[in-house]
């Protein structure tokens, strides 16, 4: 883990290209979104039927690479996976589930207050809650148990799935669907958005960048290394965008964003419970995925999958709204998400977190 001075640099840039991607056609308060960009991806693969958000998003594609030339490059590459594969793809669905009835991931909820967006208060309180929460089982023992090392070969395979959608993306490949109109058709040039992408998945493999691990370490060690790069996040997107013009304060007319409080709240308390269980929020998923671990590969296949149920079944938020599919869907989420957090608190030993035990992020 580097310096404090390390991550709000980190986070500067993050802010800075977020805004620019935004400036070169990304939607506004989108510059980068794991959440939204994964669910793109989903449809530009033709995985679910709404038409306005299909794009395979080079964004996601640069990050994993980033992180995988960084972690490769400083001999940290590691291939590992095998703690509870089932439970990490189930609670990466209900994470996406959490995440689209707010209608973005903890990244996007900052870039969204950052753009004047007033209904992102909600989301951060919420996700500070959830994450509250899920604390609590990690003080009473909750652990997915360890990881184990595997084939070196099988850590470059998610690399390389990248490496073939970048190459379907570039040559315009008829296998992939591109959206006409709404989000999915507002986007920053491929060159720009794949080095951004490359360069955030770097500075973000260097400094463990994670706000599920921030508001954890807030809470529980009083630490502000990592709250530190999403705050820096905040600043220099906040500048960007009054730099721009795309600065908007208010809670109605926002761009992508409905103004249901409560659902907005429990949305990302959703996220940050499953998140804090998995070990990172999902921009960190991203990061250990290009770095070789396999778990998180199974828990972004899990928001993948979460993705595409959540716009063929109707979960998934609008600027209307929330769905009452959605509504439903969250609080069978809140209940499947303790559930698997008290089936796995480990009985045998008198365990409270400390440190960094059970955590990736």
């Amino acid at each position: 883990m580097g310096s404090k001075k390390s991550i709000i640099i980190n986070g500067l840039i993050v802010g800075l290209l977020s805004v620019l991607l935004v400036k070169y056609g990304n939607p506004v308060n989108m510059g980068i979104c794991i959440a939204c960009f994964i669910r793109d991806t989903v449809g530009g693969l033709g995985l679910h039927r709404a038409e306005v958000v299909k794009y395979v998003r080079p964004e996601i594609i640069g990050i994993v690479l980033g992180a995988f030339l960084m972690s490769y490059g400083k001999k940290e590459f590691q291939s590992r996976g095998g703690s509870s594969p089932l439970t990490r793809f189930v609670l990466g669905f209900i994470v996406m589930v959490g995440a689209l009835m707010f209608l973005g991931c903890p990244l996007r909820m900052v870039l969204r207050l950052a753009g004047g967006d007033l209904n992102a208060l909600f989301g951060i309180i919420g996700f500070a809650a959830g994450i509250g929460l899920g604390i609590i089982f990690l003080n009473k023992g909750f652990t997915l148990k360890r990881t184990y090392n595997l084939n070196k070969v099988e850590g470059f395979i998610f690399p390389v799935i990248n490496i073939v959608l970048l190459v379907l993306l570039i040559s315009g490949s008829a296998v992939l669907i591109f959206s006409q109109k709404g989000p999915g058709s507002q986007h920053a040039p491929i060159l720009l958005a794949l080095v951004v992408g490359l360069i955030v998945g770097a500075y973000a493999q260097r400094t463990r960048l994670c706000m599920v691990g921030g508001i954890r370490d807030l809470i529980l060690f009083k630490d502000w290394y990592l709250i530190s790069g999403f705050l820096a996040i905040f600043v220099a997107a906040l500048l960007g965008n009054i730099a721009f013009g795309f600065f908007k304060l208010g809670f109605v007319g926002q761009p992508v964003a409905h103004t249901d409080g409560l659902w907005n709240f429990l949305g990302m308390a959703l996220a940050g419970f499953g998140s804090v269980l998995l070990g990172g929020c999902p921009m960190r998923q991203i990061i250990l995925a290009g770095e070789g671990n396999i778990d998180s590969v199974i828990t972004i296949l899990g928001m993948a999958v979460g993705a595409a149920f959540a716009h063929n079944f109707k979960l998934a938020s609008s600027a209307q709204g929330p769905t009452v599919n959605g509504k439903i869907a969250v609080i069978i989420g809140f209940i499947v998400v303790a559930l698997i957090g008290y089936f796995n608190i480990e009985r045998s030993v008198d365990f409270k977190v400390k440190g960094d035990v059970n955590i990736e992020g």
